[in-house]
């Protein structure tokens, strides 16, 4: 009998040895991918594969957004490469080159304590970091303490325009401030903002449905008998019109929510010190952060699960019934974003 128990005791004892070892080795050889270093704050999202198309300008293999942590370092120096290079192609200069006008200023806040410009490119989650410039201004303590009505409140936030300063004042800061500016797929970003503005306007913005909406849809809708608000495919065509400007000056700084981000940021006519990417914020965050010096002071705020991933099925579904003619027209307008940050070539244009 007593053998009998020694015996069961000694398989228990093997069957729990064998179950640490297996835990072990799962946490050991678990995916990398699956697990985030910083998930304090940082969360962890997939971006699907997006076809190509020949002639196209790319990301190399190691540059694409996978949503992997972490992005190595070099990519931020090939972004900036990239950017470069399509800069100098003259076929590419009246899609890639802007003035750098007063419009241009205007979306650059500064942070003059820390040495820091931030272009702002709507519906790329600027919200979140004109939050951070707030703070390092010293407005409010903490992002947590500032109202959300404040953040886009230009008299009481505390941030001021690159605009604001004089001419040479203007240049010194260009030429010796860190500079970043955020973008995202060319296409996807328009979705969004054809949702934030015309379909939910969560911050009660009445202009855009009463004002801008009649305005295209007078303009640029086919069936006139046809009485619902504001579609998707009116948006394009008004987009995607080489001769979309006469509408822009009615619409004013409304635009920002849409026009490239050539003209929001003049990224061949300015020299940026990062360009991060939606796609991969989760590592680009806190990249910019390290590099701006300021990492110590203040964290970039949490990012909801899978709201930076790219949605190619979103996409595909917003343009499906739009004609070719139309999507082509706006990619033709687009295409320098496309290419100026390595965004491919929508797969149903391909086809």
């Amino acid at each position: 009998m007593h053998h009998q128990w020694l015996l069961l005791a000694a398989c228990f004892w093997v069957l729990f040895m064998f179950m640490v070892a297996s835990k072990f080795i799962t946490l050991t050889f678990k995916d990398p991918d699956a697990y985030s270093a910083k998930q304090d704050f940082l969360f962890l999202t997939a971006v699907p594969d997006v076809g190509r198309s020949p002639g196209e300008t790319h990301f190399p293999e190691e540059l694409k957004p996978t949503g992997k942590m972490l992005v190595e370092p070099l990519v931020y120096a090939q972004r900036l490469e990239l950017m470069r290079n399509v800069c100098r192609e003259d076929a590419l200069r009246n899609l890639s080159h802007t003035a750098v006008s007063k419009f241009v200023l205007d979306r650059i806040f500064v942070c003059d304590k820390h040495k820091i410009l931030f272009c702002q490119t709507p519906k790329v989650g600027n919200t979140q970091w004109k939050k951070v410039l707030i703070v390092l201004n010293g407005a409010f303590p903490s992002i947590e303490e500032i109202p959300e009505n404040v953040v886009h409140d230009h008299e009481k936030n505390g941030l001021p325009r690159l605009s604001s300063f004089s001419d040479a004042e203007i240049q010194k800061r260009l030429k010796t401030y860190f500079k970043f500016f955020i973008v995202r797929d060319p296409f996807e970003r328009l979705i969004s903002a054809f949702k934030d503005k015309f379909v939910h306007n969560p911050r009660f913005e009445p202009w855009y449905k009463h004002e801008i909406a009649p305005g295209i849809i007078r303009k640029y809708r086919r069936n006139r008998t046809e009485t619902r608000g504001i579609q998707f495919e009116d948006f394009v065509r008004y987009l995607g019109d080489p001769n979309h400007r006469w509408l822009d000056l009615q619409f004013g700084d409304h635009i920002i929510h849409w026009v490239t981000y050539v003209e929001l940021c003049a990224p061949c006519e300015i020299t940026y010190s990062v360009v991060g990417h939606h796609e991969t914020l989760e590592d680009d965050a806190p990249h910019i952060l390290r590099e701006a010096g300021i990492d110590h002071l203040v964290s970039y705020p949490t990012i909801p699960l899978g709201i930076t991933a790219y949605n190619r099925t979103k996409v595909e579904r917003y343009f499906l019934g739009i004609s070719k003619r139309d999507i082509r027209r706006l990619y033709a307008r687009f295409e320098g974003d496309f290419k100026l940050f390595g965004y491919q070539k929508p797969e149903f244009l391909l086809n």
